[in-house]
């Protein structure tokens, strides 16, 4: 028999989430997808000069796998193309083929719970404060070799948490029924142990 379960992790930048659904997906077996790669390799062809509408119909698996996606222009406009309908309509069906494949599926991105794939059988939402974050950020930036301050980051994480909450198309926000992360003050091997825990039982309940 196969086994279909989705999980959907959704939260803003820094917060964990990327780190929380690897984590999962290894120790599940299930397949894992950052969609916020998606919004960076849309956001990178429109800085090379493709209109975004035109770069997220015409996505490709090659574009995901490009080495220059998490560059601090890249994260800025990513958060930008995120926010037009067209972008973000031409991307849906890429991400709920990949929640319903067989042997399982994580997630993680904005919009994932509430809007690409709302009957997901978990759906986790991880925050933090936007201090904590832009210090997470700042860190992996400087680690790159990035020539960033730190203010600087915390200012772009909080305008970006801005435009994501505020946009009109799928804001971010948390589903009704998602469980709540704030990993401020709380190490990634606890988040990580309280995540599976979620997980393995809903997946008893699944048999």
């Amino acid at each position: 028999m196969t086994l279909q379960f989705t999980v959907a992790i959704d939260g803003p930048a820094a917060a964990g989430k990327g780190t929380i659904a690897r984590g999962l997906a290894e120790r599940f077996g299930f397949a894992h997808l950052d969609t916020g790669l998606l919004y960076r390799a849309v956001a990178r062809r429109t800085i090379d000069g493709t209109p975004a509408a035109i770069a997220a119909a015409t996505l490709r698996l090659r574009d995901i796998s490009r080495t220059d996606l998490r560059t601090p222009s890249v994260s800025e406009a990513a958060s930008k193309v995120a926010a037009n309908p067209e972008v973000r309509a031409a991307l849906v069906a890429f991400q709920r083929d990949f929640a319903t494949r067989d042997g399982g599926a994580v997630l993680d991105g904005r919009d994932i719970g509430t809007v690409i794939f709302p009957e997901a059988q978990v759906k986790l939402f991880v925050t933090a404060s936007a201090e904590v974050r832009a210090h997470r950020r700042w860190l992996e930036l400087t680690n790159a070799g990035h020539d960033v301050t730190e203010e600087s980051v915390l200012a772009d994480v909080m305008a970006r948490d801005k435009r994501d909450s505020e946009r009109e198309a799928a804001p971010l926000r948390p589903a009704e029924d998602a469980e709540t992360f704030d990993t401020s003050d709380l190490s990634i091997e606890v988040a990580l142990e309280r995540a599976n825990a979620i997980v393995a039982a809903r997946l008893e309940q699944e048999k």
